[in-house]
């Protein structure tokens, strides 16, 4: 599709968050044109033209950390202790979940990244082949990623979706991970360095989420988890953490120099009470850091505006300064660094040539009001109200509260409220 927006503020994010008047064209799924209406180029044939009317053009967030399928747990395993939360009220859910299940969970999380302006997920979950193909018919970005653990997976799996899903679908790509530490013995962790050896991948996983969690690593293997993991060979190739609260000034200077990601996950970290990571500590360092979600049994929403309000408020909370970690720095982790962590550079910012996934932010809203920093507006009064349109890969998935996905939104809700009702009656 080729589309041409005009009478636009557009911030492309190429050169932070610099905001210019004039129009942006797409054509297929690449922005074509980002700049002034005088100094554009002979005027494509356009499928659709849409006046924006002074509205914002953005590059979609990147919710760097999801468990998707896990909409059927939303408000179901609230105000529970880490712990008891799992073993109590997740695990035994998740054992009755099929793969008919994952589709349609991960369809309804599609339709709230949508409407939160989120243009790709980095999902950790089970049955890969219906969770991508959620996002294949829904037209929306996954990148996929294990959840090797001593109970669930292989390998050899893990081997074989690495390949597979970096083949399946344009929008579809895959990275080497496994669970957590805690959760994998030496031998398999051994293993995962092994596969990075192999195919020189970057590797994710959960990371120092609970200082429980570090405590009993520590006891088992006489250091931290980065440290343990670093001392395996699983980030020779790169990687990163999701969570990473506990860290210790060893953890960082390794995750420093090995050059990984942390994806921080102020809600869920904030609702689970584990604690809030040091963020600007580790930026500070030249530690790229994303955002994430993570899922909707532990946020519960998945709102990309939440997360960037929650990441800046608590460094500021925390350090005991208002300075801390400024709406700028925020909106480009939410945006740019995201995408990179995923492996998907040809998102992280909308210079042309890129991938057309971008969002419309409507600022003619009170929330929006007045135009003193279209920024701060964002990260410190933005919500999901504002999001007006977005497209992922040059096609446009959600405009003006509906849907342009394949299937009526009214299904997929009933659909999920069918399998919860079926696991509680199981």
């Amino acid at each position: 599709m080729n589309v041409r927006f005009y009478n636009a503020n557009i911030c492309t994010m190429e050169n932070g968050p610099a905001v210019m008047q004039g129009e942006l064209w797409t054509l297929g799924n690449r922005v074509y044109y980002a700049g002034s209406a005088s100094g554009a180029p002979p005027a494509l044939l356009f499928d659709k033209q849409i006046d924006l009317g002074g509205n914002l053009i953005l590059p979609g967030f990147k919710n760097a950390h999801t468990h998707s399928a896990m909409t059927f747990l939303r408000s179901y395993a609230d105000d529970f202790p880490l712990l008891e939360w799992l073993d109590k009220q997740v695990f035994p859910m998740e054992a009755k979940l099929t793969g008919e299940d994952v589709y349609w969970l991960s369809k309804l999380a599609i339709l709230e990244y949508l409407s939160s302006g989120i243009t790709a997920n980095f999902d950790m979950y089970m049955f890969l082949e219906e969770n991508a193909q959620a996002s294949i018919d829904t037209g929306f970005r996954t990148v996929l990623c294990g959840a090797l653990s001593n109970f669930t997976g292989s390998l050899q799996t893990l081997e074989n979706d690495f390949l597979h899903f970096n083949a399946l679908h344009e929008r579809i790509s895959y990275q080497l991970s496994f669970h957590a530490e805690y959760t994998c013995s030496r031998q398999l962790l051994e293993g995962v360095a092994d596969l990075a050896d192999r195919y020189q991948s970057p590797v994710y996983t959960h990371n120092s989420e609970t200082l429980p969690e570090v405590q009993q690593c520590i006891a088992r293997n006489g250091t931290t988890p980065t440290a343990y993991l670093n001392q395996l060979g699983i980030f020779n190739y790169g990687g990163g953490g999701f969570h990473c609260v506990h860290m210790s000034d060893e953890d960082l200077k390794i995750t420093k120099d090995r050059g990984l990601y942390v994806v921080s996950n102020p809600g869920s970290n904030s609702k689970l009470a584990s604690g809030i990571a040091p963020v600007q500590k580790m930026l500070n360092m030249g530690i790229p850091v994303a955002l994430g979600t993570d899922g909707p049994a532990s946020n519960n929403a998945l709102d990309m505006f939440r997360e960037m309000y929650l990441a800046t408020v608590l460094q500021k909370l925390s350090l005991q300064d208002a300075a801390a970690l400024n709406a700028d720095t925020v909106l480009e982790m939410a945006c740019c660094t995201g995408a990179r962590a995923m492996g998907l550079p040809n998102c992280d910012n909308l210079a042309v040539g890129k991938l057309a996934d971008l969002i419309v932010i409507d600022l003619q809203q009170p929330n929006m009001q007045p135009l003193n920093n279209l920024t701060r507006n964002l990260v410190y009064s933005g919500s999901k109200q504002n999001v007006k349109l977005t497209m992922v890969n040059g096609q446009i998935l959600y405009q003006n509260g509906e849907y342009f996905v394949g299937t009526n939104p009214a299904e997929i809700y009933a659909k999920a409220n069918e399998i919860i009702r079926r696991m509680q009656q199981q």
